[in-house]
């Protein structure tokens, strides 16, 4: 049975001289900064990257019951059929999952089930971890667009890519209907549709992980493009003085030792920003000499 209907709300308003319009998706506040015309087109600007955004997040939750990620996680080894913008997230995450020597894998989600980064102690055992790697393993999957076959146990998960590609499509809908400029944010995942006209950039501020929330570590200012980061600022456990980040390495199950805290990247467009930004975080300590080779701009924080 499909999930109902979540109630959701968006709210516009006038920000030093542009629009911003304000919504929740994702678990993770989002925003629209546009230089419309007046607050009628702010409105349906901000009703459209919202409509688009709340689509693909009850498209490809896994918390909801009913949509194609829980027909296929509870399949019970059956085969089953996906529609094309499915088989598109597949193969990226296909793709992700060789350029990383397996270390990006959309079947890993289910690490969650032992691994709970709520900034406590508690770390899961040897046994437990080897236990729940059973069922992580993208070689352990059967995909022939469109058709993909899971063991029972195994899940697939689009968590690592979903916001991105959400962000991504917003924009794309965005040039299709104006031509202002506009800057979409989900939760610090962002693009800018085209240059601003009004101002000469957009200004964009990249959280510091050891500052309070409103003292950014970075001040960015961004014409066109994208900017996507991955890090623990929030999602971490801490035991006997040891961070452990929530970033995990599906060959081992464990977090990946010696990653920066955070990496934010820019590239042309977010799932691109985001591909990179996260391939660099599973490079552990080679972080920055990963990025270094890809010819973009990056920040890369230690704490």
């Amino acid at each position: 049975m499909a999930a109902q209907p979540k109630q959701r709300h968006l709210s516009v308003g006038e920000d030093n001289g542009s629009w911003r319009g304000l919504f929740e998706a994702m678990a993770s506040p989002c925003e629209l900064l546009c230089e419309a015309s007046g607050r009628a087109e702010a409105q349906r600007l901000t009703e459209i990257v919202a409509a688009e955004t709340w689509r693909i997040e009850d498209k490809f939750s896994r918390y909801l019951p009913g949509n194609i990620v829980d027909q296929v996680n509870s399949a019970g080894g059956r085969a089953v059929e996906v529609d094309p913008e499915t088989a598109q997230l597949i193969d990226f995450g296909v793709t992700l999952y060789e350029l990383s020597e397996r270390r990006f894998d959309i079947t890993s989600g289910v690490l969650r089930r032992i691994w709970r980064f709520d900034g406590s102690s508690n770390i899961p055992t040897a046994t437990e971890v080897e236990d729940v790697m059973k069922d992580v393993g993208w070689h352990l999957v059967e995909w022939e667009s469109p058709r993909i076959t899971m063991r029972t146990g195994m899940e697939i998960d689009f968590g690592g890519i979903g916001k991105e590609f959400a962000v991504d499509r917003a924009a794309a809908l965005l040039r299709q209907e104006t031509s202002v400029s506009c800057l979409v944010n989900l939760g610090g995942d962002l693009a800018v549709t085209s240059k601003p006209k009004q101002r000469d950039t957009w200004k964009v501020g990249i959280e510091a992980v050891n500052r309070p929330t409103n003292m950014p570590a970075s001040l960015l200012n961004l014409q066109i493009g994208a900017l996507a980061t991955s890090g623990d600022a929030r999602r971490f456990l801490l035991k006997d003085g040891v961070r452990y980040s929530h970033i995990l390495d599906p060959v081992t199950g464990w977090p990946v030792k010696d990653a920066p805290r955070s990496i934010t990247v820019a590239a042309d467009t977010c799932i691109q920003a985001g591909m990179l930004s996260t391939l660099a975080m599973l490079q552990g300590k080679g972080a920055e000499t990963f990025l270094s080779a890809q010819d973009v701009s990056y920040w890369c924080d230690r704490g």
